[in-house]
């Protein structure tokens, strides 16, 4: 009987399994819908419950694969969406639905209070990045600030990775990639938590063990495996965060490289051995070791797409059309894409989207269009803004379901001017979190390369004809922003006046 590994990530719009075996090969694949609660505006949560029940789902329908093509389930991978902020009780139950990611901007003035306190020198000394809606901590601190009663009650801190393996095997861990996003809490040259700041700002909640991704956190319970159908004893790493997990699936997790998420959201993570400071994006450990990243993420990508898609009751092959036709530029439109405010680099949740140049002659391919080059021209703010930081970016991965479609992938590499390689699988963080287990039960010298499972299959060049065309639209894209910034951001006080969700 061949021996596989099971990789399970919960995203921001569903969760996905794979089963692959010993070299690599997807046998099977299982994707589940979601859907996150926005309660109010600038908030974004979601019911643990629903992620372990989803991996109960995906792994039942894995486990019966397995069987099917007698493969063996030596190791499970766990990986998701973050950083995320989940607190249970004394009995392991969540005190409420985790607050998610820097797409949930409520802890501004917790962010505000915590910088003031700490000093934005200090915060950036020991946590490596600025405050933001990114950052863990100061939504820590809105739990205990806004409901008491609830973080009374709360005694340990969880991400969706970690609460995915504590449901498998009981074991209470976090990773360091992870941990360094709960920011201010985590000390990223000693890569220990800051305890002073921790006592600080998450009193009465237990600090997690930190570990490594790769790491075995333990080994499946018999309950977990009466659930699951794994089998009971079966080891599951710690894992980490989707966008890490998913670098990891493309081999772009080396110095030098960057990765790009194309998904709901679009996610950026350059990698290298230095610690890099700027206050506009994101500092964290790496996923392996020795490693440090430099990251930063869009608040919309995919998200935006799929709203176009449903206002224009057309399909997606239909849209990529009519936006091919419209052309560089989209016949004189052009989008800001903060639709649901913008993390990297602006760091502006107040910020909204906007649609400049409209007339009567536009029609839905344009738009389309429009949208694709504002998710580009936010990648090549970002990748502008690391570079000034230091990062030394040589190699880029694209991977996420977006890179499925060519179009996006061509506007992309023409607005940035960069090359990108496209591996043969992009399925995403669950097949690296099954990479990662893969390597975490093979004997030793004879982990799995990812380059062998995984290798380059398409190579996409940024057309040189049009790069005075998206440099003067870039131009254009820095100046929109500017201008209306002062509008937006009294709309938004609109919004949330009069409840709309965002």
């Amino acid at each position: 009987m061949k021996r596989g590994t099971i990789g399970v990530d919960i995203g921001t719009s569903s969760s996905k399994g794979v089963l692959v075996d010993e070299r690599g090969q997807i046998i099977a694949s299982a994707t589940v819908a979601h859907d996150v609660e926005r309660p109010r505006s600038g908030w974004v949560e979601m019911d643990a419950q629903v992620w372990w029940a989803e991996f109960v789902e995906l792994s039942r329908r894995l486990v019966a694969e397995a069987s099917v093509h007698r493969i063996s389930v030596a190791g499970v991978g766990v990986s998701g969406m973050g950083p995320c902020v989940l607190l249970v009780d004394e009995q392991g139950d969540p005190v409420r639905p985790a607050i998610l990611y820097g797409i949930d901007t409520r802890a501004t003035a917790q962010i505000e209070r915590l910088t003031r306190e700490l000093g934005a020198d200090e915060i950036t000394r020991i946590g490596g990045s600025a405050l933001t809606t990114q950052a863990g901590g100061p939504k820590i601190a809105w739990i205990a600030d806004e409901e008491p009663e609830v973080y009374r009650r709360a005694r340990r801190l969880f991400m969706p990775a970690s609460w995915l393996a504590f449901q498998l095997t009981g074991s209470y861990v976090l990773d360091h990639q992870s941990a360094s996003q709960v920011s201010p809490l985590y000390d990223v040259e000693s890569e220990r938590w800051h305890e002073p700041w921790w006592q600080r700002y998450a009193p009465g909640i237990e600090a997690p063990p930190l570990r490594w991704p790769q790491e075995i956190a333990g080994t499946v319970t018999a309950a977990a495996a009466g659930a699951t159908g794994i089998p009971e004893g079966t080891p599951v790493i710690v894992g980490t965060i989707d966008a890490w997990t998913e670098a990891v699936s493309a081999g772009a997790h080396r110095p030098g490289d960057l990765m790009l998420m194309y998904g709901t959201t679009m996610f950026l993570v350059a990698t290298g051995t230095t610690t890099l400071r700027t206050p506009s994006m994101w500092t964290t450990v790496g996923a392996f070791p020795g490693t440090r990243n430099l990251a930063g993420g869009l608040a919309t990508s995919g998200a935006l797409t799929a709203w176009l898609k449903q206002l224009s009751d057309a399909d997606y092959p239909t849209l990529l059309a009519e936006a091919e036709e419209s052309g560089p530029g989209a016949r004189g439109l052009l989008m800001l894409p903060y639709f649901a405010g913008e993390r990297t680099p602006i760091l502006d949740p107040e910020a909204r989207g906007v649609i400049a140049g409209l007339t009567v002659t536009h029609g839905r391919g344009d738009l389309y269009r429009a949208a694709l080059e504002a998710t580009a021209l936010g990648v090549r703010h970002n990748v502008e803004t690391m570079r000034a930081a230091g990062a030394d970016i040589r190699r880029i991965v694209a991977v996420g379901g977006g890179t499925q479609g060519s179009l996006w992938l061509r506007v992309v590499s023409d607005v940035t001017g960069l090359v990108q390689e496209v591996p043969r699988i992009t399925i995403g963080a669950s097949y690296g979190a099954a990479f990662l287990a893969a390597g975490a039960v093979a004997p030793d010298g004879a982990a799995p390369r990812i380059e062998d499972w995984n290798p380059v299959e398409t190579v996409v060049e940024p057309d040189a004809d049009r790069a005075a065309t998206y440099d003067r639209l870039f131009d254009l894209y820095l100046d929109l922003y500017r201008g209306s910034k002062e509008v937006v951001h009294a709309l938004a006080a609109l919004q949330r006046t009069e409840g709309t969700p965002t």
